[in-house]
């Protein structure tokens, strides 16, 4: 019975080698999404040609600088949902699987990288969502039309509760140290 039960607990903690292919997914879907920023980048780059171009309009000028503002916020959107990606895989494996002797040897690594606990984890990767939600309340923002004096107060109050929220994170940071 004894040999029995070892083996079982031997599968069972054998079983967490399961997540890793969490690990390796969030990598290789980290990397996509950085390989497209970084394309939209590159193209978004080689079209500012055309605004210095006397052939184009006034009007044409200013809905090219607002298309390049949309796309700078959407590049920056996407390489923040791919370090999303690539701390969620890390803080996997930091705590699933093995730690990470690299980034506890050296001190030039991030400590953002090191993850010791779930809790750890999920503060680290709030922290990068709520960044990604104020990318795209910005890029909302530039698409907004104020007809009225209610739109432009919900505006305000969404960059108040904005910063509430990035308050709130930072004065939670204070009282843990």
């Amino acid at each position: 019975m004894k040999l029995l039960e070892t083996l079982f607990e031997k599968f069972l903690w054998n079983s967490r080698l399961m997540v890793l292919a969490a690990v390796l997914m969030s990598l290789v879907s980290a990397a996509a999404v950085l390989y497209l920023s970084s394309v939209d980048a590159w193209i978004m780059v080689s079209h500012l040609s055309d605004y210095m171009s006397s052939e184009i309009s006034q009007e044409q000028r200013v809905e090219l600088r607002a298309e390049t503002i949309k796309h700078v916020v959407e590049i920056i959107d996407g390489y923040l949902l791919a370090t999303v990606l690539l701390i969620f895989a890390l803080g996997l494996y930091e705590l699933f699987i093995s730690k990470i002797d690299g980034a506890e040897e050296k001190e030039s690594a991030s400590k953002i990288l090191i993850i010791n606990s779930l809790d750890d984890l999920k503060n680290r990767l709030a922290k990068v969502i709520l960044m990604i939600l104020i990318v795209r309340y910005f890029e909302h923002a530039l698409n907004m039309k104020f007809d009225t004096p209610l739109d432009l107060l919900y505006f305000a109050g969404g960059i108040a509760l904005l910063g509430l929220a990035l308050y709130l994170t930072h004065s939670h940071e204070a009282d843990s140290k």
